[in-house]
């Protein structure tokens, strides 16, 4: 029947021109497409919805400015504290709108004499520069610390024609065990204070403070691996003795010998709560006990290094 587009043979008429054959199209259909792409690169694949919303928010997170090892101290009594024990403060941040209280005209006087910058900023950019903490809008920025070599220690001695006196910590994670030490080293004449780079205490903002600004006027320094330092320390003629509830020798018995008391001599604070490591403990000369009236076993690292030191200076 003339117009039945139904009938075989027949052409579809519209608005498209007609197609004979398929000419490369089914070849070009046929060839390989490379290997399959990973889940995480397939755009409707839940792999691939998961990395990019990881990926937002990991461009939402606050940079971190002013240095990566930069600390800040938030609160207006952590800061104020800071300021008076002479915390190294390299700038004060005061958010736009804060309340003037006492603590903050106190602040901003030690501030003043002390020649720190002071800036004013928004709440919500000393929100990201001490990353999300309480601030109370008032932050201190802490510079990083700058370490002495372990051998800047005996240099130090050499140049006060001292016999050498250096403290090592050995796994000391307390931070205020550290300023501790760190201040009774100062007032007992030790040269210096020796930590491991690894799994201890630095100085913080914490140890600082605790040290009563002792921090500035006596050197600590880190060492890679404290076994190797401390067998360093022997070979430049140092007596090396390790506090120990169990030592071989009391620290009467110590102050009794001149020649250790007052010779060159390295003296070794365990951790809070495991003392002395196996291998710092071996490198050890002689272990040293503090003899105690009471039950007590042990003391704590930064009490136990300020009688040593006391007992120490005595014989110095």
């Amino acid at each position: 029947m003339p117009g039945n587009s139904q009938r075989k043979g027949a052409i579809r008429k519209s608005s498209k021109r007609p197609t004979a054959g398929s000419g490369g199209r089914v070849r070009r259909g046929l060839e390989g497409k490379g290997p399959t792409p990973k889940a995480a690169d397939r755009p409707h694949h839940k792999a691939h919805r998961l990395k990019a919303k990881a990926e937002r928010e990991t461009s939402r997170r606050p940079k971190k400015r002013g240095g990566s090892d930069d600390e800040w101290i938030a609160g207006r009594n952590a800061v104020v504290e800071a300021l008076r024990a002479g915390v190294p403060v390299s700038g004060l941040y005061v958010a736009e709108g804060a309340e003037r209280d006492g603590r903050l005209r106190e602040a901003f006087k030690i501030a003043a004499d002390g020649g720190i910058s002071l800036l004013e900023v928004t709440r919500g950019e000393l929100d990201r520069r001490t990353d999300g903490a309480v601030h109370q809008g008032l932050a201190a920025r802490i510079p990083a610390y700058e370490y002495a070599h372990p051998k800047d220690l005996l240099a130090s001695a050499a140049e006060r024609d001292e016999a050498p006196l250096v403290v090592a910590l050995d796994s000391v994670t307390d931070p205020r065990n550290l300023g501790a030490v760190v201040r009774s080293a100062s007032g007992f004449g030790a040269h210096g204070v020796v930590i491991p780079e690894r799994r201890a205490a630095r100085m913080t903002a914490a140890a600082w403070k605790t040290s009563a600004g002792a921090a500035a006027r006596i050197p600590v320094a880190q060492a890679t691996n404290l076994v190797r330092t401390l067998k360093d320390f022997q070979a430049a003629g140092c007596q090396v003795v390790g506090l120990a509830a169990n030592g071989d020798l009391s620290l009467p018995d110590l102050l009794a010998d001149p020649d250790l008391a007052s010779g060159p001599l390295v003296v070794v604070v365990g951790s809070e709560g495991n003392g002395l490591g196996r291998l710092v403990g071996e490198t050890c000369d002689r272990l040293v006990s503090i003899p105690m009236s009471s039950s007590l076993e042990s003391l704590n690292a930064g009490v136990a290094a300020s009688i040593t030191l006391y007992a120490l200076s005595l014989h110095r």
